[in-house]
This record gives structure tokens, C-alpha cells and sequence, in this order.
């Protein structure tokens, strides 16, 4: 695959399929994981296509490992539309919405300004890397866990959701900045978890459909193949990481996910500051 600024070798996909499926759903940031990738190891920056490539492996990953949820939301807006009826699955399909929203504004303001690919530096991940992983140890810790996703109102979806939109700057961590907001509403660790993933589901497919375009104009065999690829190896250890993270998250915290970004955040900006000086 060749890209703007180089050819996307076969080790490179690799790399960046597995970096995407086991970080993607972990709180420690997969886009700021992306976009460390070419810094650390002088390879051409792939590109958002081939991020958005990767992002969809992991978005079947999680259809796969939750799709009873996924069939019950489905059931739930399915019903709802033609009974009138409001049932467990469709007032979470609502919730997911809900959240989504705020995230798809901030974004298109984003994408129309220029500002996405201005933060996408090794100084700018460092620090939210490091200042999020302490919030959310905050809010782990200090967080009540006497909720779950049934007890979600629309006012938990549309908090989850404002804070969805942080995760816009790399580094911050999709998964790790809703997860800390659900903790702070006081929700269990798994659930807070599953609700966060469950969320992921909108905007990643709507990423890929943007990017899915993209690929279809460009009318390259190789490169859909590469992003086929990409996709495949993705889903498989993002599959893996989920069921791991949520087997962990039954019986313990999220300690280790931040003391990982704190040794990150401190490692970039060493690296960042003392290459300037």
C-alpha cells in the first residue's frame, strides 16, 4: 500500500493491526498508539484510512464478544417503531445515541477547522496520556459501584457522551475517558466497561463508512487488500484483549492501565523534551 507519504510494508500492517486491537478498548488510548507508531520507528505515518481500517476489525470484535447486546439493542429500536414499545435493549440502543452525539458535533467542527491532524503529536499524546491515566485513577478509585447499564438515565448517557468528546485529542483514550466518566456516575467496572465499548460501535462505523468511500473512489487493489488484512488481525487480538479486560475487571481495577500511561506519559515527554533540548 502506498501512501502520501510512503509504502505501508507488510510488518507495518501487522504492527498496527495488533497495536489497534489489543489498545482500542483498553483505557491507554489505540489513536494515540497509532500515531506513536511511524514516530518510534521512522516508518511513513499510515494514514487515517488505514487507522479507520484498523478501527473496523476492532468494531466487529466487539459486535462479536457483546452481540447479545447488540441483537437485544437492534430488537429494542425494531420494536419501538412498530409496537410502540420501549423495552431493556432499545432504551440502551436510545442511551448509546444519546452519547454518540455530542462526539459527531465536535468532530465534524474539528475535521471542517483542520485541527485533527494538528494534534496529532508525540507531545500532545504524552501529556493526555499522563494528565487522563490520573483521572481516571481518581475516579476508580473514588467512584461508587452500585450502578449498572440498567440504571443508565438519559442524563448518564448525555455525561458519558460530552466526556466522549475529550477523546478526540490523542492520547486521552476513547474507552479510558468514558470508562472514568461511568465510574464517576458511580457505575460497576464491568458495566462501565461494556457500556463503553457498546459505545464505540457508532463511531467507529461511521468513521469506516467515511473512509470506506475514500477507498472505493481510489479504485486500489492493493490497498483494499492491505486494509482487509489490516482489518483481519485487528479483530482477532481485539476479540482477545476484550474478553481478557473484561475477565480482569470482575474481580479487580483499572491500577495497572494507569500506572501503564503514567510510565508512557513520562517516557513521551522525556523523549519529547529532551530531544528539543
Amino acid at each position: 500500500m502506498t501512501t502520501e507519504t510512503g509504502t505501508v510494508t507488510f510488518l507495518q500492517i501487522a504492527v498496527l493491526a495488533l497495536v489497534q486491537g489489543i489498545t482500542e478498548f483498553l483505557p491507554i488510548s489505540s489513536s494515540g498508539h497509532l500515531v506513536l507508531v511511524p514516530e518510534l520507528t521512522d516508518w511513513p505515518d499510515q494514514g487515517l484510512v488505514m487507522d479507520i481500517a484498523v478501527h473496523l476489525g476492532t468494531l466487529f470484535a466487539v459486535l462479536v464478544y457483546f452481540r447479545r447486546d447488540v441483537w437485544q439493542m437492534l430488537i429494542g429500536v425494531l420494536r419501538f417503531f412498530t409496537q410502540a414499545r420501549i423495552t431493556p435493549g432499545g432504551r440502551l440502543a436510545f442511551y448509546v445515541i444519546i452519547a454518540t452525539i455530542p462526539v459527531i458535533v465536535a468532530g465534524y467542527y474539528l475535521k471542517q477547522h483542520g485541527y485533527t491532524q494538528a494534534l496529532r503529536s508525540a507531545e500532545v499524546i504524552g501529556w493526555t496520556t499522563l494528565g487522563f491515566g490520573i483521572v481516571l485513577y481518581v475516579a476508580d478509585k473514588s467512584g461508587m459501584t452500585i450502578r449498572r447499564i440498567e440504571h443508565f438515565t438519559l442524563t448518564s448517557a448525555l455525561v458519558v457522551g460530552v466526556a466522549q468528546v475529550l477523546a478526540l485529542i490523542p492520547g486521552t483514550s476513547r474507552s479510558g475517558i468514558t470508562i472514568t466518566a461511568a465510574r464517576l456516575l458511580g457505575v460497576e467496572r464491568p458495566d462501565a466497561a461494556r457500556f463503553s465499548m457498546l459505545l464505540s460501535v457508532p463511531v467507529i462505523l461511521g468513521a469506516g463508512l467515511l473512509a470506506g468511500k475514500d477507498v472505493l473512489d481510489a479504485r486500489d487493489v492493493t490497498l483494499t487488500f492491505d486494509i482487509l488484512l489490516a482489518a483481519g488481525l485487528a479483530f482477532l487480538s481485539a476479540l482477545i484483549a476484550i474478553a481478557l479486560m473484561m475477565n480482569w475487571l470482575r474481580h479487580a481495577g483499572f491500577t495497572p492501565f494507569v500506572i501503564y500511561r503514567l510510565l508512557l506519559g513520562i517516557g513521551l515527554l522525556t523523549w519529547v523534551y529532551w530531544d528539543v533540548v
